[in-house]
């Protein structure tokens, strides 16, 4: 998902007996304002994820770094 030249991504990795995911910016690999959303499976982080992505879309505001 694009907005105004930034390019947000997506990641996941595997913890334990849950998932994290987090948002990215511009192609960088560290989480954006350093937001990590848990989820029980691969599927339900990634959809926290998605939900907090769009939200920073909707609102760039809220991004601080």
């Amino acid at each position: 998902m694009t907005t105004d030249s930034i390019q947000l991504d997506i990641r996941t990795a595997s913890r334990g007996a849950h998932w994290i995911a987090w948002v990215t910016r511009d192609g960088r690999d560290e989480p954006l304002d350093s937001v990590i959303l848990v989820g029980r499976t691969q599927a339900d982080a990634e959809a926290e994820a998605r939900t907090w992505a769009d939200r920073l879309v909707a609102d760039p505001a809220l991004i601080r770094s």
